[in-house]
């Protein structure tokens, strides 16, 4: 059995293989007893949002790790893809930006994931 430390890095990596913009890692472990933690991500469009979904369920599918839900696979807007211990939310920027979950879940730790292909504003 893997443990939700290793899947949520292991998640992070296949949405980095696929180029996901802002990536931020929600440890929620100390705040709710649903999950151990969200891996959130945007896409930029439909078709890149559905490269990231499919590249996390492929390469876990592989390991023998399936998924226990799935939402929004038909809009992708928002895919959810739970994982029990882990679980992943795609969004198209819009999407975040009206759901703010890193708001909604502010009492949680949270961790913004560095990738080499992505450029950060630093607000002045």
């Amino acid at each position: 059995m893997v443990k939700s430390k290793e899947l949520k890095d292991f998640i992070v990596e296949q949405i980095k293989e696929k180029k996901g913009e802002n990536i931020v890692v929600m440890d929620l472990r100390k705040v709710t007893s649903i999950t151990d933690y969200f891996v959130i991500c945007s896409g930029t469009v439909e078709q890149h949002i559905k490269a990231i979904k499919d590249n996390i369920i492929e390469k876990l599918s592989e390991k023998g790790i399936n998924y226990w839900h799935i939402e929004g696979e038909l809009a992708h807007t928002w895919v959810l893809i739970d994982y029990v211990d882990v679980v992943v939310h795609i969004f198209h920027p819009s999407a975040r930006d009206y759901y703010k979950l890193e708001k909604l879940w502010a009492d949680a730790k949270q961790e913004r994931v560095k990738t080499d292909y992505e450029t950060i504003e630093v607000e002045k």
